[in-house]
């Protein structure tokens, strides 16, 4: 690693396809951003990775697999919630009358950014925050970092 590198903290889970898959994704993040000291509008953010995470159960993922949640803090907070189906994320447009079909609206208001990537099978939906630092005292806690 040479001297211009920057550590990316970074980490990843993998959930099957059962309810309480989503609980355990905000758990997830939300120890990752306090064990990076990590400066943001949480309860935004864990609505977000609420959103992402039961739009893959719903309609992401087929029987039988599960989707994955990436969490990397570089120059901005960055979610992805990778699935395997072969749904297609549509514009958001919610019928006034629906239970549903808000989800990605509340991303969309809650996020500094959001969108979709194609990955084979399956596809990545992601948001990122603008977030800080917190100065903190110690060492910083043991982390996988991306290079």
């Amino acid at each position: 690693m040479n001297e211009t590198t920057q550590l990316v903290p970074f980490r990843e889970a993998f959930y099957r396809r059962e309810r309480r898959s989503v609980p355990l994704a905000r758990q997830f993040v939300r120890e990752a951003l306090l064990d990076w000291a990590c400066e943001v509008d949480l309860d935004g953010v864990l609505l977000c990775v609420s959103e992402l995470a039961t739009n893959a159960l719903v309609h992401g993922v087929p029987p039988g697999r599960g989707f994955r949640l990436q969490v990397t803090w570089g120059s901005v907070l960055r979610i992805e919630v990778h699935d395997s189906g072969d749904g297609e994320i549509r514009k958001p447009a919610p019928v006034p009358e629906a239970e549903g079909g808000r989800g990605l609206v509340l991303v969309g208001a809650l996020a500094d950014a959001w969108g979709v990537g194609e990955r084979d099978p399956g596809k990545t939906v992601w948001c990122e925050f603008a977030a800080s630092a917190r100065r903190f005292a110690g060492s910083a806690p043991r982390e996988h970092y991306l290079p």
